[in-house]
């Protein structure tokens, strides 16, 4: 350590040149050789690199001046000693006009009661000449030392000292001597790094193939970096979304409002066609979209040769979206009308072979469809009837094993089967055989085959407009369905607000008669309370028809951009949850992984969302309702 003499020093007293003349002694005769002294006392003005840092050496004088009453201040002004708190010294002109800055208390701040523990501690540091220099400083609460008390505590750490000298390593600072801030522990700060954005392959979350009708991410980084799209961003965006063109994001972006790729990225995903399409009219969702049509102009009304050509344009489209589907062009679309809705995926997504379902269904709609030879199944009603069929051949099978322990006789797989169709026709039959036993089976009139017939026609009822009800049609008979489509007449409202206005198409790809719209983006910020007060929240929200690759192609971009950390929450359109169901009933194997991302290499949209679109849903009749990734890690709740 490197002592240098302030010319201004005020001479000390002989109390104090005394104490330091006995400390340094103490030191010599500790340390040893560990001590070496190559300035001369004269030299230094009584300092010695061995001594108490001089601006402890001062605090400790002024406590003790404080505690001896009248003598303090006079000592104070002798020395020099500054206020406890920074500002002027007590004998500047400043203090003497009366215009000081009023003292701090120390302990007001957190930050000041909680280092008294470092204060207390004892600091260690190496000289240029080995020689060690520590620091103790008493408690708070202190009020009288004596002298002989002192010299006690400081023999005592002295020993303490040179015991730890092997053992403790310092590096060597040039500090000031009456710097107030040395007896802080000099913390470095290391700047925290940003967390890395997790890999694009480790985006896993089911597929949701319901319709959304609003989206809200909320994150603790700013989303400022989706709003005010520049000319060129919103340009590039746009034609990259018509040619089915993706680039590749930076990895680790620092400053997600600089980066053009992420912006145009972001406007790309929000695209997406519809037909028909009106600028002051809302076409999704239609159903239960009354309160929406209402007040507003509808031309159609009224006016049949107006119906008439939107039918027929309507008609064109869905021939184009088909054709499109068929190549594999179009990797899926949506048929939205005011009764139900339709899913039409192409091949590859979930099984092999085009495939529709339909949502919800009523029993006139299925008759209608059978009558035009459309064949199609009730993916949940089979579900639950192979469940009840799983669960009463093991309650057989667990009856039967009973018997033969009990009895001794086997009985072979065959024959039980035999006994069950046996007894089924015996029920059927016979069902009112117990009345024979009673004797009464003439007095009651047993159901004839109309009344059984309008039993069976009252369950069939009971599925109507309900989840269980939803249809699957599979391979050619999707083409069917569209010409079944095209040429039903109950398929667009004959009364109401809707009357005259066909269904609205959705497709993420460009078709024949198809307007471009683009998705309400709106950002709004927010504080929370925590434990240690306010948070800033940050959100997006996004409405309108939101599908089932569009909340995959934010999730890719909102990874890169808030470093892994957000919330969503999902507002589906309740209808078209059950399009999730399961496709137990087709027999084929579904394609493989390549296979099929080579089949829809041409549908633009990007391979990591044609991989996850052609993972079968495990939702069932249910949907995502919330989704969460932390870490690079998804949970999700339904």
């Amino acid at each position: 350590c490197v002592i240098t003499q302030r010319t201004d020093a005020i001479p000390l007293s002989a109390k104090v040149q005394g104490f330091f003349q006995a400390r340094n002694k103490t030191r010599n005769s500790v340390a040893g050789s560990h001590c070496i002294n190559s300035f001369s006392m004269a030299e230094l003005g009584c300092y010695s690199p061995s001594f108490k840092k001089p601006c402890e050496v001062l605090r400790m004088r002024r406590k003790r001046a404080r505690s001896e009453g009248p003598g303090a201040k006079a000592l104070s002004e002798a020395v020099g000693i500054r206020p406890f708190s920074p500002g002027p010294l007590l004998k500047s002109p400043v203090r003497a006009k009366g215009g000081g800055v009023k003292r701090r208390n120390p302990f007001a701040n957190l930050e000041n009661a909680g280092s008294s523990a470092k204060r207390r501690a004892t600091s260690l540091s190496y000289g240029n000449h080995g020689a060690v220099s520590g620091t103790v400083e008493g408690k708070h609460g202190e009020k009288k030392e004596t002298g002989a008390s002192l010299m006690e505590e400081l023999l005592k750490d002295t020993k303490i000292k040179h015991e730890r000298q092997a053992s403790v390593s310092a590096s060597d600072e040039e500090l000031s001597l009456f710097e107030d801030d040395l007896l802080e522990p000099q913390i470095s700060h290391t700047p925290l790094e940003a967390p890395k954005a997790p890999a694009e392959g480790t985006l896993s979350f089911p597929v949701d193939w319901s319709m959304k009708t609003r989206l809200l991410f909320t994150s603790p980084h700013s989303f400022s970096w989706t709003e005010h799209m520049k000319a060129h961003e919103e340009a590039q965006g746009l034609s990259a979304h018509c040619r089915g063109q993706f680039g590749s994001l930076p990895q680790n972006i620092q400053d997600p409002r600089s980066c053009t790729e992420l912006r145009c990225g972001f406007q790309q995903a929000l695209q997406y066609w519809q037909h028909p399409s009106f600028s002051w009219l809302s076409l999704f969702p239609r159903i239960g979209a009354e309160r929406s049509f209402s007040g507003r102009c509808l031309p159609w009304a009224q006016d049949a040769t107006l119906q008439q050509s939107l039918m027929s344009d309507w008609s064109v489209s869905l021939t184009s979206l088909y054709s499109l589907l068929k190549a594999r062009l179009c990797p899926f679309f949506y048929l939205c009308s005011y009764q139900f809705t339709v899913l039409f995926k192409a091949k590859g997504l979930g099984a092999e072979g085009l495939t529709a379902l339909l949502s919800p269904s009523t029993r006139g709609l299925r008759e209608a469809m059978k009558a035009e030879g459309i064949e199609f199944s009730l993916p949940l009603v089979e579900q639950k009837r192979k469940s009840r069929r799983q669960s009463s051949s093991l309650d057989e099978r667990d009856q039967a094993h009973d018997e033969e322990l009990t009895s001794g006789t086997a009985f072979s797989d065959n024959n039980e089967d035999e006994e069950g169709e046996e007894e089924e026709e015996d029920d059927d039959e016979c069902g009112f055989s117990w009345l024979k036993e009673m004797g009464v089976q003439d007095q009651i009139k047993k159901p004839d085959v109309i009344s059984i017939k309008l039993r069976q026609e009252q369950s069939e009822v009971r599925l109507d407009r309900r989840p269980e009800s939803v249809l699957l049609v599979h391979g050619s008979h999707t083409f069917t369905l569209i010409n079944f489509l095209i040429n039903c007449k109950s398929l667009v409202a004959v009364s109401g607000l809707q009357a005259g206005l066909p269904p609205t198409l959705l497709a993420p790809t460009p078709f024949r008669g198809a307007t471009l719209h683009s998705l309400k983006a709106r950002t709004v910020n927010v504080k929370t309370r925590v434990r240690s007060g306010f948070q800033d929240v940050f959100s997006l929200e996004l409405t309108g028809p939101v599908m089932p690759h569009t909340v995959h192609s934010l999730t890719r971009l909102l990874t890169e951009a808030q470093r892994g950390e957000f919330s969503t929450a999902i507002f589906t359109h309740q209808p078209t949850a059950v399009l999730n169901v399961p496709f137990s009933n087709i027999t084929e194997k579904p394609q493989q992984e390549q296979c099929v991302l080579e089949d829809l290499s041409g549908c633009a949209l990007h391979q990591s969302c044609v991989h996850h679109l052609a993972v079968p849903s495990i939702l069932g009749k249910h949907s995502l309702r919330q989704l969460n990734m932390k870490e690079g890690f998804f949970s999700w709740n339904t």
